[in-house]
């Protein structure tokens, strides 16, 4: 019993230690450092939404109800974009496709008190779907990354 026990608290120890405590690149994703503050970088992500014509469509984060808790995390905010054009065409090329929207931004604090801005690609997140949306769903995906990348430009410059 003791040969299996030493495995077991090394797994639960390793589980335990604290995960990585920035967002870095990874394959389908765009990751930037900014010098602007958590709040102002969630400002600029929504108004950075209205001037390239998506919407806000869900926002989410754990930030506020941990400290209602009284838990203190760095700030965190999951912001929704997207608009009824796309998820009208999305739907009509591929129904399942449409479980991926809207994409997401997440904002991020880091400990010098700056926030950091990422995102998966849409080509990336529709990416399962081409061979069932075909040629115009790989279009439009290649379309909404140029729309995303310039979301991001706006914001984080």
């Amino acid at each position: 019993m003791r040969f299996f026990a030493l495995p077991f608290f090394m797994i639960l120890a390793l589980a335990a230690e604290p995960a990585s405590s920035e967002v870095t690149e990874r394959e389908g994703w765009a990751v930037f450092a900014t010098q602007k503050p958590f709040d102002d970088l969630v400002i600029a992500v929504k108004d950075a939404t209205k001037a390239n014509g998506m919407g806000v469509v869900t926002e989410a984060g754990p930030t506020d109800m941990a400290a209602s808790r009284g838990i203190t995390i760095p700030g965190n905010r999951v912001i929704g974009v997207f608009n009824n054009d796309f998820a009208v065409t999305i739907l009509r090329l591929s129904e399942a496709a449409m479980i991926e929207a809207p994409i997401r931004f997440y904002v991020t604090e880091q400990a010098g008190g700056t926030a950091m801005l990422s995102y998966k690609k849409p080509s990336f997140v529709f990416g399962p779907y081409f061979e069932e949306g075909g040629v115009e769903l790989v279009k439009l995906s290649e379309g909404l990354d140029e729309k995303f990348a310039a979301i991001a430009d706006e914001a984080v410059n």
